[in-house]
């Protein structure tokens, strides 16, 4: 595979795109050039439609890279011409028919629950999570002050984007790397690891919380690099 100088992020629920500036910034200092994908988060369809929009405005091929559920959009949107590789950053990589939903729907014994408010009913259609235990369960490594910013200025997330299933997954037939956070308690490790050896990944780990791609950036443009070098080893 040829180095791929594109690269696209997509981020996850309750956030918006401002939290891959670390990411951003590693990345571009290297010369890649970067978008980033504002995804509302309401339906997966329009984050899919979302990712397009940038896809098609690229002069070249691309790495396509999501964050949590940035990972089913990915996954989604990934079969666009422009995408030349994917990469999941703690995030799902859902088969075909899956949704966040689906996945977390039987979570292991013992495993961390999210702290997802209102569970039922969702709050005129969107969820969102506490604000007293964003920290802890979403970015336990970011500092304070910044976890705090987070959880009072989080996204609420749209129920029909939870329940979003992917048609056919883009891993099928595109390359994939996989950055498991091993301190992740939104998406436990065990889970983040099945996915990714399910979607063939080439897989790194690397201690971090859920919010790992504000609290390791360098880990986390460097694995994104790999992909668009068609390295075929770990970071």
């Amino acid at each position: 595979m040829a180095t791929i100088r594109n690269i696209v992020l997509v981020h996850g629920g309750f956030v918006d795109g401002s939290g891959w500036q670390g990411v951003y910034d590693h990345l571009t200092a290297d010369g890649y050039r970067v978008a980033v994908v504002q995804n509302p988060t309401l339906s997966l369809a329009g984050d899919v439609a979302a990712t397009h929009q940038v896809l098609d405005s690229l002069d070249g091929p691309a790495v396509l890279v999501g964050h949590s559920y940035g990972g089913v959009v990915v996954t989604e949107a990934g079969s666009h011409p422009a995408v030349a590789a994917l990469a999941y950053i703690a995030a799902f990589a859902p088969d075909k028919g899956e949704s966040v939903s689906s996945l977390i729907a039987d979570p292991p014994p013992g495993a961390p629950v999210p702290p997802i408010l209102p569970i039922l009913p969702p709050k005129d259609g969107f969820l969102f999570l506490d604000r007293g235990k964003f920290a802890a369960a979403f970015a336990a490594d970011v500092p304070e002050k910044l976890a705090a910013f987070m959880a009072d200025s989080q996204v609420p997330w749209g129920v029909e984007a939870l329940e979003g299933a992917v048609s056919e997954p883009a891993w099928q037939t595109k390359p994939s790397w996989y950055l498991v956070a091993t301190d992740d308690h939104m998406i436990p490790p065990p889970a983040q690891r099945a996915m990714s050896e399910r979607a063939g990944a080439i897989v790194s780990e690397t201690p971090g919380s859920h919010a790992v791609y504000v609290s390791r950036p360098a880990v986390v443009a460097a694995v994104i690099a790999q992909a668009a070098q068609g390295l075929n080893g770990q970071s």
